[in-house]
């Protein structure tokens, strides 16, 4: 358990009509600070920590104090846990982080007694904003990326066929679902469906993989929680030499984060991902967002894409503390606040869709390449502009509810 304190500026501000008493805002923070998922929840934490660093004035008078809780294991079992003593013993007015979504589905009843806004920051599981009112994302639905790379696997890729290995658990069974619709509907066949295990652990992905080599698909989409379990999927890939037999990878942004991707090798090559978020994406927001991580870091620690979004994130609920004055006991003002909330940030454009409560940005196909540095890093070769969760367009299972 760790609490920081970040403070503002001035208690008191004095403006022509008197003084406006400057508010404290207590937001709890919910990331897995241990355990074979720790990399992910520090990704996010980082991108938190500079954004108050950088942009604690931009609320002055007011100011934030962050309470930071280990989220744990991905069953949303000591989430809920820590969560929940987050609102009744820390009395935070908004809830924050969420790397798993068994976590997030877990806090959803409880944030809508409470009244309390959650902000999701990654978890990814379409219909979780379809469970609480009181909850906002800024990150991504799986059908995001998954959706729209399953007519790029198809049309562009030249994927007849395609294999899918997934970790078995609600975001892995959310992509895979959201990438056979489009590659189906684009006139693809998916051929098999293989659950890869929990989250829990790194498995051994061999296995999984050399069934799925031996049925010889043109394409293998894998879904898995970034991280460690991605260093995994290429060694295991490279070491069956798949490229090499005709099975291209491909999948969500997951299978390459910036932060492990210098540590792939040449097996990561050629990989095609669809995704919001590279180091490489060619903006003034994200080459700005890398030299203030680099400077705060060191010149060997990357951001990724939990990283975007976490920046993003803090800035969304910075913006809406100073759009409410720093009065945010109302959690219902506070979502209202936070529909239709668009800015330009390291992603891009992004919105949160005010029907919804998800967030809008655009996907972009990456491909694999070793730069002239030497190097590994993506290049674009494809972009579906403004990009909204296609699942609850389509009103696909629970995302219809």
């Amino acid at each position: 358990m760790r609490m920081l304190r970040w403070l503002g500026l001035a208690a008191l501000a004095f403006t022509a009509g008197g003084t406006a008493q400057a508010e404290t805002v207590k937001i709890g923070v919910v990331l897995p600070f241990s355990g074979a998922n720790a990399d992910l929840g520090h990704q996010i934490d980082k991108a938190f920590d500079l954004y108050i660093k950088l942009h604690a004035k931009d609320i002055a008078p007011h100011k934030v104090e962050i309470i930071k809780r280990d989220e744990g294991p991905p069953t949303g079992a000591q989430a809920k846990t820590v969560a929940t003593e987050l609102i009744t013993n820390d009395k935070v007015q908004i809830l924050t982080g969420f790397v798993f979504s068994p976590s997030a589905i877990a806090m959803a009843p409880v944030v809508t007694q409470a009244k309390v806004p959650m902000v999701i920051a990654n978890a990814g599981t379409a219909w979780i904003t379809n469970l609480s009112p009181y909850i906002v994302r800024l990150s991504f639905s799986m059908w995001h990326p998954a959706y729209p790379m399953g007519a790029y696997a198809k049309d562009k890729i030249g994927c007849k066929t395609a294999a899918v290995a997934y970790t078995d658990f609600p975001p892995g069974k959310d992509s895979t679902e959201a990438f056979k619709t489009g590659f189906e509907k684009a006139g693809g066949k998916v051929t098999e469906s293989i659950p890869m295990g929990s989250p829990v652990q790194v498995p051994d992905f061999t296995p999984f993989f050399s069934k799925i080599k031996d049925a010889k698909p043109d394409c293998m989409y894998v879904f898995i929680p970034s991280g460690a379990h991605a260093t995994g999927v290429m060694k295991a890939y490279g070491e069956l030499g798949m490229r090499k037999a005709g099975v291209k990878l491909i999948g969500p942004m997951d299978l390459i984060p910036d932060n492990k991707l210098q540590d792939m090798g040449d097996a990561a090559i050629g990989t095609i991902v669809m995704g919001h978020y590279a180091v490489d994406l060619a903006n003034a927001e994200n080459k700005a967002f890398n030299e203030a991580w680099h400077k705060e870091y060191g010149k060997d620690s990357y951001p990724d894409f939990m990283s975007a979004a976490g920046w993003d994130t803090m800035h969304a609920i910075f913006d809406t503390i100073k759009k409410l004055n720093g009065q945010v006991a109302d959690g219902a003002k506070v979502i209202d606040a936070l529909k239709g909330w668009k800015t330009t940030g390291p992603r891009g454009q992004v919105m949160i869709d005010p029907d919804t409560r998800d967030i809008v940005q655009d996907e972009h196909a990456m491909e694999v390449i070793r730069k002239p540095d030497g190097k590994l890093g993506v290049k674009i070769v494809g972009t579906t502009k403004q990009v909204k969760d296609e699942c609850k367009a389509l009103k696909i299972g629970r995302c219809g509810s």
